[in-house]
């Protein structure tokens, strides 16, 4: 709005003289042979800091050229309304009136868009060669910033008097658009710095007891703030490990989410085995839980019936105490 009314103050500005301010339902256009019927226009762009008589009325002849106000900034728009654009016609002689107070034209100013990820990508380069981290990005307050310069300009940024506070990770920045040119228009933009770190993830989907191989991860980027504290970044920590559910391709993997692979099956057939020191004997079993490497978990013995407890020592393998191999028989 105070754009708005800042161009119809200075258009005012560039009107010439006129014998009466009053009310266009009482004053009669003047008339005289360099008048000519003129039509008013309803929405103009313009792409110059000024707006021509012709911007506003058509079959305005020599006088398309004449300059009656100061447009808009880039990407902002004015509204003329019936009083002023009367004021227009009289002082130059136009033959237009009015229709009703209704009548307005709404000037917009032609502009380039300077998106808000090119502004960060400005920030970010400004603060790196101020010693700032590389593995960082810039995320502004204003997520809908933009900044508008004009339709015939070039696309340029600078970025001036960077302050960045290392505790806080904020930061404060002047930008310059057009950069070096003396009608720039200086934007104070304020935001915020986040780290940024690599983490391994599965580069396919994997399901439930799917063991996670070296050619199934990649890295990728992410910004350290969003990883909840238990994320796997060390590859080793997937390497052999196996989905405890499915996993999602691309997403960072969380502890909680991989496990030893299980290799005796709730409910599957294990081999149970007593090493002594001058025999080995077993005896078929029936797993009552999951486990995995290293596991005690309870079997069946399918002979004696009885429930014993035992090591998992491979797939579908488990080994007993000798102390217990009495509960098997």
């Amino acid at each position: 709005m105070k754009n708005l009314v800042f161009a119809l103050l200075t258009a005012a500005v560039l009107l010439p003289a006129t014998p009466a301010a009053g009310g266009w339902s009482s004053t009669v256009v003047n008339s005289g042979n360099d008048a000519e019927k003129v039509l008013l226009k309803e929405t103009v762009i313009v792409n110059s800091r000024r707006v021509y008589i012709g911007d506003l009325f058509s079959s305005a002849g020599k006088k398309a050229n004449i300059a009656i106000a100061y447009a808009p900034k880039p990407g902002q728009r004015a509204i003329f309304d019936a009083r002023w654009l009367y004021r227009v016609a009289r002082a130059y002689n136009l033959d237009w009136r009015p229709l009703g107070a209704q009548d307005q034209v709404v000037v917009e100013r032609k502009s380039q868009v300077i998106t808000r990820e090119e502004i960060e990508d400005h920030i970010r380069a400004a603060l790196i060669e101020r010693g700032a981290d590389q593995n960082t990005t810039v995320e502004l307050s204003n997520r809908m910033m933009r900044l508008h310069v004009a339709g015939d300009a070039n696309i340029t940024i600078s970025v001036e008097d960077v302050i960045y506070e290392p505790r806080t990770k904020r930061f404060t920045a002047i930008l310059l658009a057009p950069a070096g040119t003396p009608g720039a228009t200086r934007t104070r933009v304020t935001g915020r710095v986040n780290k940024i770190v690599e983490v391994p993830v599965v580069e396919r989907q994997m399901m439930f007891n799917e063991v996670i191989r070296k050619n199934d991860i990649k890295w990728i980027k992410v910004r350290g703030d969003r990883l909840p504290k238990d994320t796997i970044t060390d590859i080793d920590e997937l390497i052999g490990k196996a989905a405890k559910r499915r996993l999602r391709a691309g997403v960072p993997v969380r502890r909680t989410a991989v496990q030893r692979p299980i290799l005796v099956p709730k409910g599957s057939l294990v081999t149970i085995t007593l090493k002594a020191s001058r025999m080995t004997l077993t005896s078929q079993g029936k797993a009552l839980e999951n486990g995995t490497d290293g596991d005690t978990v309870r079997v069946t013995n399918l002979q004696s019936k009885k429930v014993i407890e035992a090591k998992v020592t491979g797939t579908a393998r488990v080994t007993i105490l000798p102390y217990r191999w009495q509960a098997i028989n």
